[in-house]
């Protein structure tokens, strides 16, 4: 799994909601945003986006379940902010673009950019965190998951 963003990497239980702190979703990591794009972390299918498109899901060619979920408490912005380049069903190879985020917009409202991004499925996987507490750009390995 690669960096869908340009960031710096925060360990998951860092992350400032206890919904991804604490794991219930999943395993991963948090990236705390420093541009407005997001791209595909890895080969896959574009599974789940979200009607009030804050967060994408991807299952990769291995079959992990992958969700981006784009800052905290942005559910409650009913897709302002939001531009997704992509639709479900859709094939993505690393680095495709698949959702542009309105910062300015995001920093007007206090919004927390942070970025989970999770293995829902982890306990089918083994999952190991590459990159923590470094910064980051696009394709720069950030997980490895093995079957």
């Amino acid at each position: 799994m690669y960096s869908p963003a340009i960031g710096k990497v925060i360990p998951i239980s860092e992350v400032n909601d206890a919904m991804f702190a604490d794991k219930l979703l999943g395993d991963g990591v948090g990236i705390i945003l420093e541009d407005d794009l997001l791209c595909s972390p890895c080969d896959g299918i574009i599974s789940m986006i979200a009607v009030t498109k804050h967060a994408i899901g991807i299952t990769s060619t291995i079959g992990a379940e992958i969700i981006i979920h784009v800052g905290l408490d942005t559910v409650n912005l009913n897709g302002k902010g939001f531009e997704v380049l992509v639709k479900e069903n859709q094939k993505v190879k690393v680095g495709d673009p698949i959702l542009k985020v309105d910062r300015v917009f995001m920093e007007s409202k206090n919004i927390d950019l942070t970025t989970p991004m999770i293995v829902t499925n982890c306990l089918s996987f083994n999952v190991s965190i590459v990159q923590d507490k470094k910064k980051i750009t696009y394709k720069d390995e950030l997980l490895t998951i093995l079957k």
